[in-house]
């Protein structure tokens, strides 16, 4: 059977992201577990605000078409998710709203139906994101993705990590790393 492959990345725009920093330490532990893990930024995929007049008039954006492919093309998701105002970011929840837009002669939420995904967060603030992870385990549980149940938050996340994007919390930096393993070993069982 072929490795699982694994989407992995961060909610945020931002250039040095701390949940973009968050995701990839995940991946790198998915992809010692033995998945083929894409690590990538929502920034590299500028999209507009999801608007269905101009989905009509002008199809799918040629970024939300790239994205898709990408979701189609993936067992599952790794994704770290910044709190914006106790919920999600616009960028990962327009992301969202983009990719599972159908297509003539596609299955309804092709991108997303029947994979899974672990999440994480970190934040600045003392919950880490928590708030927002529920609102992104809620989402994703409606568009039929099954969410793992394990997922961490990391709070403080402006002093969390070190020159070179490790946590400086050691038993944290396992758990996010575990996070990773855990997405790779149950899609090798459940696929």
């Amino acid at each position: 059977m072929s490795a699982p492959k694994i989407l992995a990345f961060g909610g945020s725009l931002r250039a040095d992201s701390f949940n973009q920093k968050l995701v990839s330490i995940a991946a790198g532990a998915a992809r010692e577990a033995g998945a083929e893990v894409t690590l990538l930024r929502l920034s590299d995929y500028p999209l507009a605000v999801y608007n269905g007049d101009d989905e009509e008039r002008d199809g799918l954006p040629a970024n939300a078409v790239k994205l898709k492919k990408l979701f189609i093309e993936s067992d599952g998701f790794l994704i770290s998710s910044p709190e914006y105002n106790s919920s999600i970011s616009a960028a990962l929840k327009n992301t969202i709203d983009w990719v599972s837009r159908p297509a003539p002669n596609e299955p309804p939420l092709a991108g997303f139906a029947g994979k899974a995904a672990a999440l994480m967060s970190a934040s600045p603030g003392a919950l880490g994101g928590l708030r927002g992870l529920v609102h992104v385990r809620a989402i994703l549980g409606n568009i039929r993705v099954i969410v793992l149940p394990d997922q961490m938050a990391i709070n403080s996340a402006h002093e969390a990590f070190d020159d070179r994007g490790a946590l400086r919390d050691t038993s944290k930096q396992e758990i996010i790393r575990g996070l990773g393993r855990g997405l790779a070993e149950f899609l090798k069982k459940h696929r």
